[in-house]
């Protein structure tokens, strides 16, 4: 199980500075306009008036930067925690998903057939020659000066035409 989870952190960097660069744009884009609509659109008797909002969620999206300012202050620093909160909620758990599906299903997935990628910390080394010999893998030859049994068994096809 560990070599699934450290093989979907492996895969998944991408995936975790496209959420973050995601939250930010809906952030500043949605969360912020939003915020500030919904307390403006609250009159004394704390009741929501949905024109109200609508024309000051144009309004504070036409003018980001005063949004954004503004939406620091007092008044609305709960709703836009509130907000924030719930788009983490949202953006961890898509991340989540992502990450459950990048998962392999087996340990060999996207390992080359063939390679060495099975030995660690150059363990075959003891057997096998990096420079020369008989070639097996990428920088990884049989050496024919070796004592002992040195048969190579070749799978796979073999065309003459």
């Amino acid at each position: 199980m560990g070599y699934k989870i450290k093989y979907a952190l492996k895969k998944s960097k991408e995936v975790f500075i496209i959420s973050i660069v995601l939250w930010i744009i809906i952030s500043i884009g949605l969360i912020m306009p939003v915020t500030k609509g919904i307390i403006d659109a609250k009159n004394e008797e704390n009741k929501f008036d949905i024109n109200v909002f609508i024309t000051s969620f144009g309004e504070n999206y036409a003018n980001i930067f005063e949004t954004i300012k503004s939406t620091f202050g007092k008044e609305y620093r709960m709703t836009l925690l509130k907000g924030e909160g719930y788009l983490a909620i949202a953006i961890f758990l898509f991340t989540i998903i992502g990450m459950i599906k990048m998962m392999p299903e087996n340990e060999y997935r996207d390992i080359e057939h063939g390679s060495s990628d099975w030995a660690e910390n150059g363990e075959q080394y003891k057997i096998l020659s990096r420079n020369k010999g008989i070639l097996l893998a990428e920088k990884n030859y049989l050496p024919v000066d070796k004592r002992g049994n040195v048969n190579v068994l070749v799978v796979g096809r073999f065309r003459f035409w």
